[in-house]
């Protein structure tokens, strides 16, 4: 986790989103830090940061396309939504926020990226009662990826290979799902459980034993009757790709159910894909051993092509000037 070289309580801050990055190496990736584009390797944060001691952050993860963040506002009001949970006044607002990330983009020369924005409650008392009064400690990183829409190579390596943990997600009741915060123990768990198999992603459970998502993905099926997901009553991050994916199966008369499920439902299934900002729409090869892609030859499934493909081409027209339609 980065942050201010002197701490967010110290008067570090500039007066503006996009200062100059100093003397880093040209190579070196610039990151925003309260208010200052600073070399990577000078970016650090307190150690009385209640992000770095309290998991007491909120961020976003997205991806930039030929420029620009793709569905920010949708990002903008998740993180407004995951603050509002924790209580964190920090002040800010979209527009201040959006500079920040194409500030960092600028500097970094980056057209294509991942982005990830960070909000922590900022340097207070080491006592776990946050103050009211807030002085946030601002962090915006990108990093290269490869060009999305119509033609574009997968960030990942293949069809996902999933596994079911002992790990389950915690209770809404106890860690609201939908507020995406610093702490990420519970899917770091998870995590670690896929060492012994290798598997690339956890299919977690809820406390009742039916599927929620994975680690850092929302989890889609289909079954010859419909395109089917985790509803969002239970503990399940809503996820932008999550819902674009929803849109677009809408928009082309693909009936799409939220629901319970348990684990042999995602099992028996024709085909399956993960969704995030960064994978897109990744196919699913196997879960627990089992093939999910018809032959388990490795190949998206024919309604997973068809939602890939419908991806790309809103991608395209909406950040590429459809440049490849």
């Amino acid at each position: 986790m980065s942050g201010p070289t002197d701490g967010p309580g110290d008067g570090a801050r500039s007066d503006g989103p996009g200062d100059a990055a100093g003397d880093a190496p040209d190579d070196e990736p610039v990151y925003h830090v309260d208010g200052e584009l600073v070399p990577a390797s000078a970016a650090t944060v307190s150690v009385e940061d209640r992000g770095f001691a309290y998991g007491d952050a909120a961020f976003e993860t997205m991806r930039a396309y030929g420029g620009t963040v793709f569905r920010w506002e949708a990002h903008a009001e998740r993180l407004a939504a995951t603050c509002g949970t924790l209580a964190l006044d920090h002040g800010l607002d979209d527009v201040d926020l959006r500079a920040r990330i194409d500030a960092t983009l600028a500097a970094n020369d980056l057209a294509d990226a991942y982005v990830k924005l960070s909000i922590t409650r900022g340097v207070q008392p080491g006592t776990l009662d946050p103050r009211p009064e807030v002085d946030p400690t601002v962090v915006v990183i990108a990093k290269p990826l490869a060009r999305g829409g119509v033609g574009s190579e997968p960030v990942f390596d293949g069809a996902a290979t999933l596994q079911t943990t002992k790990t389950r997600k915690v209770p809404n009741r106890a860690i609201p799902a939908a507020a995406k915060t610093h702490n990420y123990l519970n899917g770091i768990l998870a995590r670690l459980e896929l060492r012994v198999t290798g598997a690339d992603e956890a299919v977690m459970l809820d406390e009742d034993g039916h599927v929620a998502e994975g680690a850092t993905s929302n989890l889609f099926f289909a079954d010859g009757t419909a395109l089917k997901t985790p509803s969002l009553d239970g503990p399940v991050l809503p996820g932008v790709t999550r819902r674009t994916v929803i849109e677009i199966a809408e928009s082309e008369g693909i009936p799409v159910e939220e629901g319970r499920y348990t684990p042999d439902e995602v099992r028996g299934a024709d085909e399956a894909f993960c969704t995030n900002s960064t994978w897109e729409l990744r196919p699913v090869e196997t879960v627990d051993g089992i093939a999910v892609d018809g032959d388990g030859d490795g190949v998206a499934g024919p309604l997973t092509t068809l939602l890939s493909r419908l991806y790309d081409r809103r991608v395209e027209e909406r950040h590429y000037d459809g440049e490849r339609l």
